[in-house]
């Protein structure tokens, strides 16, 4: 195991055999790679462990560098595990390069369909076992799609928790894919709204660029097509504390003038293709809305349940905002079928991501039940309004899982465990030991 030492801790390197299918444990295995971060001077003692599971789906875990952001807070008190969850980071990758050695699109589909929060949750209780031993529990720190993970989490293998401690991500427990949709449009378009209100200027700005892109898509130097539904699609960047921000500044510098006219400039090219691509976690489209998948709600699947519903909110219609004189709102968390065409990284997958947004009967990835009697403590943060995860849903959620206590706040965005310099995470612990 590579051992490396960073300002204040000692990394620790792990890998770790699981069976692809877990309800077929003697057939094919793939890599799950974890780190592990220890305070230096204590990293030979017992400190209890706390896993971190990552937003996404299809992100890796993040990269420390010594005891930065929340892991100042997480190191006072635990052994970190940070997880690149099957087919991210250093596991075994499934991306445009690696899948095609499945097979056809249906292979491709199927190898998939086993990435979902269900696997990943049995992956950790591997993991588990192999670091803590047969009955050892351990602490879980899930933000955003990692706390839909906690959820699983504590639905199937309570006993091996100790605590659970999740910020931005309690899920619907029984919410249909379309529903989410439903109700994050108007959230979005609330962000807008805010938006615009902080920077009017950008209202003809941003119309300028989607009256320039309809008329003249734009290649960007990846080799992607800026579009205006592509452009729209930075909205993306709304829900975390500091994306109202950025985009005005990526807005601002979208033209220059050369021998042919105004045209978008190059910086503003490679700064739209930074956001836009999906090069460095392709698995967040493909799988993203496999996530909502479960059999009991939507025994149809999801079938690009994000394009439907947006059909019903024509305000996000471009041509239609263009032909008046209001503004053109963007989107937000959502992936549809063009992307896979725009988007060099996901033209590949296409067919595959097709096949999974028509699979039928998803395992269920929440038991309610079980939920209603949990025992484990658990403290969530959920965000006001938060752009990617409905906070009535989670809401009703907090209310269905067993003693679980919430803070909701709008001090933060959907990004605040990253940003709060670990203030986030030491209410919640504080919370979840009684001491709030």
């Amino acid at each position: 195991m590579p051992v490396h030492r960073q300002p204040g801790t000692v990394v620790t390197d792990h890998r770790f055999q699981v069976p692809l299918d877990h309800e077929e444990p003697e057939g094919e295995h793939i890599e799950i790679f974890a780190r592990e971060v220890a305070p230096a001077g204590k990293d030979s003692d017992r400190l209890p462990w706390l896993l971190f599971l990552q937003g996404g789906p299809g992100n890796r875990a993040p990269r420390p560098l010594g005891r930065d952001g929340w892991l100042e807070r997480a190191l006072d008190d635990y052994r970190v595990l940070l997880l690149d969850q099957r087919g991210t980071g250093l596991s075994t990758p499934a991306n445009r390069r690696t899948l095609p050695v499945r097979g056809d699109a249906a292979a491709q589909a199927e190898y998939l369909s086993h990435f979902r929060a269900d696997a990943i949750v049995r992956d950790c209780e591997i993991v588990r076992r192999r670091l803590r031993g047969e009955d050892e529990p351990w602490s879980v720190l899930g933000q955003s799609f990692g706390g839909f993970c906690a959820v699983s989490y504590l639905s199937y293998a309570p006993r091996s928790l100790s605590e659970v401690l999740i910020t931005g991500g309690l899920p619907g427990l029984r919410t249909a894919p379309e529903e989410v949709y439903r109700a994050a449009y108007p959230r979005i378009q609330r962000k807008n709204a805010a938006h615009y209100a902080r920077y009017p200027d950008d209202v003809a700005a941003v119309r300028d660029i989607v009256r320039h892109l309809r008329d003249r898509p734009a290649e960007l130097p990846g080799g992607g097509v800026l579009t205006p539904r592509a452009f729209q699609s930075l909205g993306l960047m709304l829900g975390s504390g500091t994306g109202s921000h950025t985009l005005h500044y990526l807005i601002e510098d979208a033209f220059v003038t050369g021998p042919a006219g105004r045209v978008l400039s190059d910086s503003f090219l490679t700064e739209a293709q930074g956001h836009l691509s999906f090069a460095g976690g392709p698995l967040y489209a493909v799988l993203h809305e496999a996530t909502y998948g479960q059999k009991s709600v939507s025994a149809q699947g999801t079938r690009w349940a994000a394009e439907t519903v947006r059909r019903e909110f024509p305000a996000f219609d471009a041509d239609i905002a263009l032909d008046g004189d209001g503004p053109v709102l963007f989107t937000g968390e959502s992936i549809h079928p063009w992307m896979f065409e725009t988007d060099p990284a996901l033209a590949p997958l296409r067919e595959p991501a097709e096949l999974l947004a028509q699979r039928e009967e998803w395992p269920d990835l929440y038991d309610p039940d079980r939920l209603a009697h949990n025992e484990v403590p658990v403290a969530a943060a959920v965000y006001h309004d938060d752009m990617y995860v409905d906070t009535a849903d989670s809401l009703r959620t907090a209310r269905a899982i067993r003693g679980l206590r919430t803070w909701v706040t709008d001090e933060y965005e959907h990004d605040g465990l990253r940003v709060s310099g670990g203030r986030v995470l030491d209410r919640l612990v504080r919370m979840v030991r009684g001491e709030l």
